[in-house]
């Protein structure tokens, strides 16, 4: 028998997140572990009338790919995806890992060869979306890989995933219209904006926002949302950000990141464990050394950091920088074959807007 909290998510993601019409092609992305939950996708797409199209993926595959193949084969992009990346409707990305460090032997070199192959349909994506022409969402699907990632038994996690979800709630939509809301008021005061400082344990950094566009991430594109985002100009940040949480890319931790920036650039990187790995990634291209997003996390419900970035950019309390790509809905202009999060704890911290306190112990004090 299906959980009721899966196709109550299913339902969410098909009439909210991607608000699905009759006619119009779905990609679906997952893992094995997750057809109950694509199950229950199909069932909600075709009775409104859509088209599903399925891509189930395993992560040892991906991990053969990477080890086996020769460097020409590692910077070929297939047409075949390309033309999915530029016709179809929706895509569902389902978050279901069944092993969470499967690149983690990888040789950096290799992932940032093919990092950097891969960055056209990376730019089809964001352009895409800054035009409205294709409807996302990333949406996650709860396993025993990642229950153990986050240090929870897989019936506790599942509760924590369907209660970030708001699957919890009488009625999911209606609540994620209302964190919308609320979140509304946060992007109009910091569209404002034309400075910001964030200041921190080992932390004081300036950046300009102005003439940016902050966007309210209220669980459409990401599922569970909670956020608001833009980016900043790209030579204007300056100085030093310490991160509270490892920063994941591709399974593989940095623990303990300290970045120090001059004119928009990375000009030194730290990190108290895998800094050589830290650094290789930043030398993937030119933008991977700067700022191309920065965003508050306002998702209250979301208390602990699960080594899952759709969980952890989102906790109530902090904000992150992605070194790399920015969305071009935002403004921003930075382009590289990476996006890379990474959060920090704001819970005893401030930022200023223009010289005004309005953010102190990760919580505006100030909305709109």
């Amino acid at each position: 028998m299906v959980d009721i909290r899966v196709s109550r998510l299913a339902e969410l993601v098909v009439k909210y997140c991607i608000e699905l019409n009759k006619g119009e092609e779905v990609y679906i992305t997952g893992t094995i572990d997750s057809l109950p939950f694509i199950r229950e996708l199909y069932k909600a797409i075709v009775t409104i009338g859509g088209y599903p199209i399925l891509n189930l993926y395993d992560e040892t595959l991906h991990e053969i790919f990477y080890k086996y193949a020769d460097y020409d084969v590692l910077k070929h992009v297939s047409p075949i995806e390309k033309y999915l990346y530029e016709h179809i409707n929706a895509r569902i990305s389902i978050l279901s890992y069944t092993h969470t460090k499967y690149l983690s032997s990888i040789n950096p070199e290799r992932i940032k060869v093919r990092s950097s192959a891969v960055r056209e349909l990376t730019e089809i994506f964001m352009r895409r979306d800054a035009e409205g022409t294709l409807k996302w969402v990333v949406v996650p699907y709860p396993t025993k890989a990642m229950a153990q990632e986050a240090g929870m038994s897989l019936i506790e996690f599942e509760d924590f995933v369907f209660k970030a979800c708001m699957i919890d709630k009488e009625d999911p939509i209606a609540a994620w219209r209302e964190q919308g809301k609320r979140q509304e008021k946060i992007a109009q005061l910091l569209n404002k904006a034309h400075e910001l400082r964030i200041i921190g344990e080992d932390t004081d950094l300036y950046m300009r926002v102005d003439g940016r566009i902050w966007i309210n991430d209220d669980g459409r594109k990401n599922m569970p949302g909670g956020e608001v985002f833009s980016a900043p100009i790209e030579d204007s940040v300056e100085g030093t950000i310490r991160f509270t949480y490892p920063a994941i890319w591709r399974g593989m931790e940095v623990e303990d990141v300290k970045l120090t920036f001059k004119r928009g650039v990375v000009i030194d990187a730290k990190a108290g464990k895998g800094e050589a790995f830290l650094k290789k990634i930043l030398e993937t291209d030119e933008g991977a050394r700067r700022v191309g997003e920065v965003a508050f996390g306002l998702n209250y419900s979301i208390t602990r950091f699960t080594k899952q970035i759709l969980f952890d950019e989102k906790i109530g309390g902090t904000i992150h920088i992605a070194l790399g790509a920015a969305y071009p809905k935002t403004g921003g202009r930075n382009r590289s074959a990476i996006h890379w999060d990474m959060i920090k704890d704001m819970r005893e911290g401030k930022v200023y807007v223009d010289g005004d306190l309005v953010y102190e112990n990760g919580k505006f004090i100030v909305e709109g």
